[in-house]
C-alpha cells in the first residue's frame, strides 16, 4: 500500500488515459469481461462513481450515501462523454488531494479513512481504463507494481462489498478450500482461505487446493473478473476456483 498522496498523483494520469480510450471507442462497443456492458455503460458508470465518491469525501460522510442522492445529468451525445468524465474525474482528484488521508470517512471496505478512497479510485480507474482500451481495440499495458497492489486491495475489500460480502460468506459456508494465486513475472503470491470460520487471505508461497499461475497483468484481470482461466496455468480443484470466482465478483 502506498501513501494517500501517491495514489492521488497516480489517479490523475489514469483518468486521462481512461478518457482518451473512451474517446476512441464506439458507444455500442462491447467491454470484454464485463457481461453485457458497452462503452456507453462503462462511461456512465465511471462518471457516476466519480461524482458519488467526491460527495462522500467532501462531506466526510459517516454512513453510505445512496447514489440517488447525487444528481447526475448524462451528456446528450456520445462525443460529450470524454469531457464529462474528465470534469468529474478532475473534481474527484481535487477533492481527494484537499483531504487528509487519515481523516475518518465512511467507506465500503475495511479502512474507514479517506486513504481508502484514493487507493480504491486509483485501482478502479486503472481497471476501467483497461476496460475502455479493450473496448476501443487498444492493447492495454499495466504496471506490474500497480497490478500487485491491485490484487492486494481487491482481496482486502472483497468480503465487505454489498453484493460480494454475502456471496463470499456463502462460499465459505459451502465448504473449506484454499485458492492460490501466483504471478510468474512479478513478486506476487496470494492464498485465499475459505472455511466455516470465514474468509481470510495472506501473501506468500503456499500450496492451495487450486492454484492459478499467470503473468501479473493477466492475474489481475482474472482476479478482477475481466477474463477467465482459459490460457492460464491452473492446478487442482477447478470447481473450487469457479466457486471463488463467482463469489468474488464486485
Amino acid at each position: 500500500m502506498m501513501d494517500h498522496r501517491v495514489y492521488c498523483d497516480l489517479l490523475e494520469p489514469e483518468l486521462v488515459r481512461l478518457t482518451a480510450a473512451l474517446g476512441v471507442a464506439e458507444p455500442g462497443a462491447p467491454v470484454p469481461g464485463c457481461d453485457d456492458w458497452t462503452a456507453l455503460d462503462l462511461a456512465q458508470h465511471v462518471g457516476v462513481v466519480h461524482r458519488w465518491t467526491t460527495r462522500v469525501v467532501e462531506t466526510s460522510a459517516t454512513e453510505r450515501i445512496p447514489f440517488r442522492e447525487v444528481p447526475v445529468e448524462y451528456p446528450a451525445h456520445w462525443g460529450e462523454y470524454p469531457g464529462w468524465i474528465a470534469e468529474g474525474g478532475l473534481a474527484l482528484v481535487a477533492t481527494l488531494r484537499a483531504a487528509d488521508g487519515d481523516a475518518p470517512v465512511w467507506a465500503w471496505g475495511a479502512d474507514q479513512h479517506v486513504r481508502f478512497w484514493s487507493r480504491r479510485q486509483f485501482h478502479e480507474a486503472m481497471v476501467h481504463r483497461v476496460d475502455a482500451e479493450r473496448a476501443a481495440g487498444i492493447p492495454p499495458v499495466i504496471d506490474p507494481i500497480h497490478a500487485v497492489d491491485g490484487i492486494d486491495e481487491f482481496l482486502e475489500n472483497i468480503s465487505y462489498g454489498r453484493g460480494s460480502g454475502p456471496a463470499v460468506a456463502a462460499a465459505c459456508e459451502a465448504g473449506p478450500g484454499t485458492v492460490h494465486l501466483h504471478a510468474t513475472d512479478a513478486d506476487g503470491e496470494w492464498t485465499v482461505f475459505l472455511g466455516r470460520d470465514g474468509y481470510r487471505w495472506e501473501r506468500g508461497h503456499a500450496k492451495g487446493d487450486v492454484a492459478v499461475r499467470a503473468p501479473i497483468a493477466d492475474l489481475l484481470l482474472f482476479t478482477m473478473g475481466r477474463r477467465g482461466a482459459e490460457g492460464l496455468e491452473t492446478f487442482g480443484d477447478l470447481d473450487l476456483l469457479a466457486r471463488w470466482k463467482e463469489a468474488s465478483r464486485l
